[in-house]
């Protein structure tokens, strides 16, 4: 990690224990202490296993898209490339860096650098396109809480919809309509050299172009295996339903039951769509802000609520950026030989 990446590291936790402070502020601390002192450390288990298996299933489908260029691209490495992504996505805007950190892990294994990128923008698009569908599945059972009880986020809900839409949209426009997404994206670019270098502009141009080639060649060869697709559209599936279902057994184990687990996981979908809209990394404030007022539906108890919610964050965030700590100091399995 550069001093940059500290920096960064440094000022989320620092966010973070400012807005755990701000929603203990109303907060019984000794009720808070005996909460958590009554904790069923077993379903506690069980949602800290969800996440663990969430990084799992991510490490499988880095495996399965290796496995046919890369055979000796070892199991480490594979589970190594989640705990990165969640270091890097949790320290900047928008999750921008995960993607970028990845590909330097596997070009330190040896790994060709357009192979690691192609890969990385494949299991993007298919990841993409499960949060887009499980999205839909829950604005059928959770999206009337949210438009009477939470008419704050709904915008937010629907305009991080719009975003995961438009995102899944481009790129398979690039996989299926290569000629058409160059021109289109020749026509966006245009007004740029209004405002850029002739130099820069052309580079810019240039670079585009570069990567949409790559993507485009390597969406071919995927949509010839399409028994490859399935399993890692499965894999991922599976990988988003344990994430998804975490609060749930959070709850559970603060002794709140009547829950419906169909709604829950629903609820969780949806500020999975508010956090992803704030620029902040980790949509630090929206995501706490989302689950303190989703979930309140349910936890009537003001310092169960906000526990669960410290809990919530600490597993689904903090942890992972803490494992993807350990992650960046484990040095990668050199690949030995490629198809």
């Amino acid at each position: 990690m550069t001093r940059k990446n500290w920096g960064a590291l440094l000022i989320m936790m620092i966010i973070g224990v400012a807005i755990f402070a701000y929603s203990l502020r109303d907060v019984n601390l000794h009720q808070l202490w005996l909460n958590l002192l009554e904790l069923n450390w077993g379903w506690l288990l069980v949602a800290i296993f969800c996440m663990a298996l969430y990084l799992v299933l991510e490490g499988v489908v880095v495996k399965l898209f290796m496995k046919q260029r890369y055979p000796s691209y070892s199991w480490g490495n594979a589970l190594r490339l989640p705990l990165i992504e969640q270091l890097f996505n949790g320290i900047t805007p928008f999750s921008t860096g995960g993607q970028p950190a990845q590909i330097i892990a596997m070009l330190k294994a040896g790994v060709d650098g357009g192979r690691a990128s192609s890969m990385l923008l494949m299991k993007f698009v298919v990841f993409q396109a499960m949060i887009v569908l499980n999205f839909c599945l829950s604005m059928m059972i959770g999206f009337h809480l949210i438009a009477t009880e939470l008419q704050a986020l709904t915008m937010f809900v629907i305009i991080g919809f719009i975003i995961h839409f438009v995102v899944i949209l481009t790129l398979l426009m690039i996989m299926n309509w290569y000629q058409l997404t160059k021109r289109l994206t020749h026509m966006v670019l245009w007004p740029t050299h209004w405002f850029l270098s002739v130099h820069r502009y052309q580079s810019l141009q240039r670079k585009l172009a570069e990567k949409i080639d790559i993507f485009h060649q390597e969406s071919l060869g995927i949509r010839r295996n399409p028994k490859l697709l399935i399993k890692v559209s499965l894999v991922t599936m599976g990988q988003l339903f344990f994430y998804y279902a975490i609060p749930y057994f959070l709850l559970l184990s603060l002794g709140v039951t009547q829950l419906n687990f169909w709604m829950i996981m629903s609820l969780h979908v949806i500020i999975f769509m508010v956090t992803s809209v704030f620029p902040i990394p980790g949509g630090a404030g929206g995501a706490e802000y989302g689950f303190l007022v989703l979930f309140g539906h349910y936890v009537t108890d003001n310092s169960k609520l906000v526990l669960a919610m410290v809990l919530w964050r600490l597993i689904t965030y903090y942890g992972g950026i803490f494992a993807g700590m350990v992650a960046t100091v484990i040095k990668p399995n050199k690949v030995s030989e490629t198809d």
